[in-house]
């Protein structure tokens, strides 16, 4: 198996005006190479390339020069389209229809059987907690419902590679954490995950790597750990201390190191504080997410069922 789900060697995009001038070079030499299993983001100021850089893997943009390599294959293999999950920055959705018609038209296109269909589709509605409004139009639902709507249409041919376009758009904290943590298991399940997020503590909480496109250049990449770690800074955590005990232990690191030492207290992040509030401490498990894994894999194409059954 191929250790990397996408990889792109020099990778250009120019855009022309009607005479084929070129007027804006969008990506320049782009070179990624995203390992199976792992949340890869991909980060960069309105303008920088992303968009474009997406659209290019999707096929939705031919490059200018370069190459593209997504599953082991070329991007433009019909079987590799086939393997990949897809979540647009706006999610588009027939406003008539429902949320199970929405999965259910989608996994038809997928040419599931209908029994597949109607069980995938039971059980994404679950996973995205639209129980409550699954046979209601879309039309009606707020953009964070109609998010958790486009998530589940991105799941429903249980991708090898899913790639998400600020996937937590819309979303309230709750809905944020929930979308978070279920994009972790999904990993730990061993899909792998392209993300894009203008929500740089989102990227932080659930991203191994991560990559900045600036002017369609890339400027850096890297282990978020690696990116962000201050090289010449240390920090203890202890705890069960004392006021008289840290103030000891300061001092001891002051007389130490030859300068003053600044004495902080951990605290925790306010999303985090959010949730326990209105939560009461308990957490949604993922245990409707890790179930859906065990059963479906990165087997999109268990289409193994009989003929009669797709009526």
């Amino acid at each position: 198996m191929d250790e990397f789900v996408i990889e792109t060697k020099n990778l250009k995009k120019t855009f022309k005006d009607f005479w084929h001038r070129p007027v804006v070079e969008a990506v320049k030499n782009l070179n990624l190479a995203i390992r199976r299993g792992e949340v890869f983001g991909l980060l960069g100021p309105n303008g920088s390339g992303k968009s474009t850089t997406i659209k290019m893997l999707l096929g939705l943009l031919h490059p200018s020069a370069g190459e593209i390599r997504m599953l082991g294959a070329q991007f433009s293999s019909v079987d590799v389209r086939e393997r990949v999950g897809y979540l647009p920055e706006n999610s588009y959705l027939h406003p008539f229809l429902t949320p199970r018609e929405t999965l259910m038209y989608y996994a038809a296109l997928f040419g599931m059987s209908r029994r597949q269909a109607v069980r995938r589709t039971a059980e994404l509605i679950e996973m995205v907690g639209l129980e409550h409004a699954s046979d209601r139009t879309v039309g009606g639902f707020s953009k964070g419902m109609a998010r958790r709507v486009g998530l589940a249409q991105a799941l429903i041919n249980a991708p090898e590679l899913l790639i998400l376009d600020e996937p937590t758009s819309g979303l309230d904290p709750v809905g944020c954490r929930e979308v978070k943590d279920m994009v972790r298991l999904l990993a730990a399940g061993g899909v792998s995950v392209l993300m894009s997020s203008h929500l740089l503590a989102d990227v932080e909480d659930i991203c191994d790597r991560v990559a900045i496109l600036s002017c369609g250049e890339l400027r850096a990449q890297g282990q978020i750990s690696d990116l962000l770690r201050q090289p010449k800074a240390v920090r203890y955590l202890v705890e069960g201390l004392n006021d008289r005990a840290s103030s000891e232990l300061r001092e001891l690191i002051e007389r130490h190191v030859g300068r003053s030492v600044k004495q902080e207290y951990p605290a925790m992040s306010l999303e985090t504080f959010f949730l326990q509030v209105i939560s009461g401490g308990k957490q949604k498990p993922g245990f409707e997410i890790a179930c859906f894994l065990k059963e479906h894999g990165n087997s999109h194409g268990s289409a193994g069922e009989s003929e009669s059954e797709h009526n």
